[in-house]
């Protein structure tokens, strides 16, 4: 009786009364779900995406690479990332006082949710980013290497990325950067690093010579189609709470997917007098990685122009830009999501809206000039220790697999297995 009376004591103080009052139970509904729709976006929505666009003799192996990185990151974020991003250190990167997670606790909060919620959803987007770059080098780089190089892509390049734009003492938060759900942290990251790997590594054999189509398009197609859906998480989930502002950021991510994905068959049309399903998933693709560092600032009508846009402009980035530089971008990760993710900064210094926000917001020139500040820092960033990071990698492993292998296909000359 007396253990009775005194639990009820201690459940009714101040203290514990506060720490459950603090706690929002929508919010938490709403995050556990975002949360489920952003690791929905690797594994399946990039794994198949990707696996549908290679050619059948490496299906298995960019299967293989989402869902590798799924496991590596996800411990490399539990050990030390999240501490690094999240915590408070220097302007460049956080400190390591929650490694392994250290002191948070089942009731350690972050605003109205747990922290352990913030916490793993945060490490969707560190699992995301890293994926998304495989795109760019597919079909060429041997699997040993792809899986160190990605550890210490994700230790030296995202963290440091993620605290300045979302870290409390980053520099481009402090500077007043804008990026609801990261197009710089997640796509001129991953797109820039992309871009570097294709290059370092060099065209895959026949490049330009063979056919190379997509030997699925369904799968791509269904691929396509889980990550747009998966995108209402990563857009709507990031303002951390189940309100209007989640429900305005899931509103134009749809209106500027649909506005690329139609811009971009218009494109595809005008040059080559058809429609193709490879365009309007890549068009759906480019109006949600657009859209996504605006998706919590700007209303509707901005969500259209930028999609437009997007669209417009990634197009022409994954088809012109590529052959006229001539790297070999196997899957347009840069042409997508670094072209995309470039434009949807830009245009959130343009669009973004008090009437969105809930904040007086600064003179439209003077934030697009943080804006673009914050694009050449990230790209600038990305490409030199993307660069260095390869470099180091090829010297102790290797980085490219043999012409054997490539001829072979990445399926069964690493992994032993096909697709029959």
């Amino acid at each position: 009786m007396k253990c009775l009376i005194f639990s009820l004591m201690l459940l009714s103080s101040p203290a514990v009364m506060a720490e459950e009052t603090a706690m929002n139970a929508a919010d938490v509904s709403w995050m556990l779900v975002a949360t489920t729709l952003v690791l929905f976006m690797t594994i399946p929505g990039i794994a198949l995406f990707y696996a549908g666009m290679v050619r059948k003799k490496n299906v298995l192996s960019v299967a293989m690479q989402s869902f590798a990185i799924c496991c590596a990151c996800t411990i490399v974020w539990y050990v030390s990332g999240y501490s690094l991003a999240f915590t408070e250190g220097s302007f460049f990167i956080g400190g390591l006082d929650q490694v392994f997670l250290k002191g948070i606790g089942i009731k350690t909060m972050h605003g109205s949710i747990p922290e352990m919620l913030f916490m793993i959803f945060q490490m969707t987007f560190a699992i995301l980013t890293p994926a998304l770059m495989c795109g760019a080098f597919a079909e060429r780089m041997k699997f040993s290497a792809l899986f160190l190089f990605m550890v210490l892509w994700s230790l030296f390049c995202y963290v440091p990325v993620c605290h300045w734009v979302w870290g409390p003492d980053g520099w481009l938060a402090l500077a007043g950067a804008l990026d609801y759900a990261g197009g710089t942290v997640v796509h001129i990251n991953a797109g820039v690093a992309g871009l570097v790997a294709c290059i370092v590594l060099g065209k895959r054999v026949g490049y330009g010579r063979e056919a190379m189509a997509p030997h699925n398009l369904i799968i791509a197609l269904v691929g396509a189609c889980f990550l747009w859906i998966g995108w209402f998480g990563f857009n709507g989930g990031s303002g951390l709470a189940a309100d209007e502002r989640a429900v305005m950021a899931i509103v134009v991510s749809q209106i500027a997917a649909a506005a690329a994905a139609l811009t971009w068959m218009a494109c595809e049309y005008v040059q080559n007098r058809r429609f193709t399903v490879l365009g309007a998933i890549s068009g759906a693709i480019a109006g949600l990685v657009a859209i996504t560092p605006a998706s919590g600032f700007v209303e509707p009508i901005a969500a259209l122009l930028i999609g437009i846009c997007g669209g417009f402009v990634c197009y022409f980035g994954a088809t012109w830009l590529k052959f006229k530089l001539g790297y070999d971008d196997s899957l347009d990760a840069f042409g997508v999501h670094g072209v995309g993710g470039i434009v949807g900064a830009i245009l959130t210094g343009v669009f973004a809206t008090e009437s969105i926000t809930g904040e007086a917001m600064r003179p439209m020139l003077e934030q697009v000039w943080i804006q673009a500040e914050s694009v050449i820092a990230t790209m600038v960033y990305a490409a030199i220790v993307t660069y260095v990071l390869l470099k180091i990698v090829d010297k102790l492993i290797g980085i490219r697999v043999s012409l054997e292998e490539e001829r072979i296909g990445l399926d069964l000359s690493l992994h032993g297995e096909r697709v029959e």
